[in-house]
């Protein structure tokens, strides 16, 4: 059974206090000081590629986990007293790793960020060597390598420490994880994932990345929080960390225009070419353009960017599977126009040219009876999203044999 919410569960059990958990932290730090491996730190625009390994390296640098910045916010959960607010990012991954570095981003922010103490897993975390970094404003930072075993399909928490922090925090809100931010007033639990957008692992027996490019619907909208549960997961777990899986969804996120998050046409260059080991995108966009406001009316519109992002993802040597647009009447956006937009791109990316390779969202969606419908197993309630049944059945369309290289000839003949 794949390991669910661990860390979660335990640091709701011992963060009962800021002072105990300040406590805790400052011990850790003294716990783990032993010898580790380093790799050459970064601090790089957005956008662009996290360095390789250096020559002496003991393996390939791979993602195990990332969530793609969304957005800049005025935090919330802002102390009074900023040195004793700790954010505590609980990330889950994908394969496992002897060890581990950070990407931590300033994208959204309007002013250099100081981050003055960083561990995973109370393992101290360096930048260059020295045990705090300052993140411009509008780029990120890459962190040295740490030595920390990294399971597959278990939880990481990621603490950082932010001093001098105003804001605007570069934040994943939705993240469908808890996470937990401290002060002195207390612990406060949070599904929003700030500054932290990947974690890359090496050591492990994975040899690639795949790379979950799309909206709410990879996101994971309607699935249960801390389960674990979008399609993306479901994949993963059925690679048994062999090759690793990281979801770059934005719920509400748009191919044509920006919104929730910078267009796709805009982010890909960060979100999936920059990924660490990425050899094969899954693309699953396009639904947000046809029914969210303002509405695209023009199929070749939405089917010209798909192409445009295969051409790019080519370009870098990557395998490109696309999916199509499932249905969702029932929502108050729904409209028969709309719809036959939906259906025009669906037509044209069956027939072949848009992507590598199609996975069939909307037949295996739909409901037999009413196409344009969800079926009722899989809805969420709000006739758009899944719920975990569907996020698993999207999950067990993807071919792992021949992503992994392990399909016999005999079974391609069989296809």
């Amino acid at each position: 059974m794949p390991r669910r919410q661990g860390y979660a569960l335990l640091i709701a059990l011992v963060a009962g206090t800021a002072t105990l958990a300040a406590a805790v932290a400052f011990a850790g730090s003294l716990l783990f000081s032993g010898p580790r491996a380093t790799a050459a730190g970064a601090t790089a625009p957005q956008g662009v590629a996290t360095p390789a390994a250096p020559a002496h390296s003991s393996g390939l640098w791979l993602a195990t986990w990332a969530a793609a910045p969304v957005l800049g916010v005025n935090d919330p959960a802002q102390a009074r007293d900023q040195s004793r607010r700790t954010i505590r990012n609980v990330v889950h991954t994908s394969i496992g790793g002897k060890e581990a570095r950070l990407t931590l981003s300033n994208l959204f922010g309007t002013r250099p960020l100081l981050i003055d103490h960083v561990t995973v897993d109370t393992r101290p975390v360096t930048f260059d060597g020295a045990s705090s970094v300052t993140v411009p404003a509008g780029r990120q930072s890459v962190s040295d390598a740490v030595v920390v075993p990294v399971a597959a399909d278990s939880d990481l928490v990621v603490t950082l420490r932010t001093p001098t922090a105003q804001g605007p925090v570069t934040s994943h809100p939705n993240s469908h994880q808890t996470s937990y931010t401290e002060d002195e007033q207390g612990t406060w639990s949070t599904t929003q994932w700030r500054y932290l957008t990947g974690v890359d692992v090496r050591g492990g027996a994975a040899t690639a990345t795949l790379v979950a490019f799309g909206d709410s619907l990879t996101a994971g909208t309607g699935s249960t929080t801390d389960a674990n549960t979008r399609w993306p997961d479901t994949v993963a777990d059925r690679l048994r960390g062999r090759y690793a899986v990281v979801n770059q969804g934005i719920g509400g996120n748009r191919l044509l225009r920006d919104g929730i998050g910078p267009r796709a046409l805009d982010r890909f260059e960060r979100d999936v070419l920059g990924v660490s080991g990425v050899k094969t995108v899954v693309i699953a966009l396009g639904i947000n353009d046809v029914q969210a406001f303002p509405r695209e009316t023009d199929a070749m519109r939405i089917t010209g960017a798909l192409r445009t992002l295969t051409e790019r993802a080519h370009a870098r040597g990557l395998r490109v599977v696309g999916a199509t647009l499932m249905p969702y009447r029932g929502t108050r956006n729904w409209t028969p126009t709309q719809n036959a937009v939906r259906e025009r791109v669906n037509t044209e990316i069956r027939a072949g040219g848009v992507f590598d390779e199609v996975l069939d969202f909307d037949r295996s969606l739909r409901d037999p009876a009413h196409p344009q419908r969800l079926r009722a197993a899989y809805d969420s309630g709000d006739h758009l999203h899944l719920n975990d049944a569907g996020y698993a059945r999207l999950g067990a369309l993807m071919d792992v044999d021949a992503l992994l290289g392990t399909k016999t000839r005999a079974t391609t003949d069989a296809l």
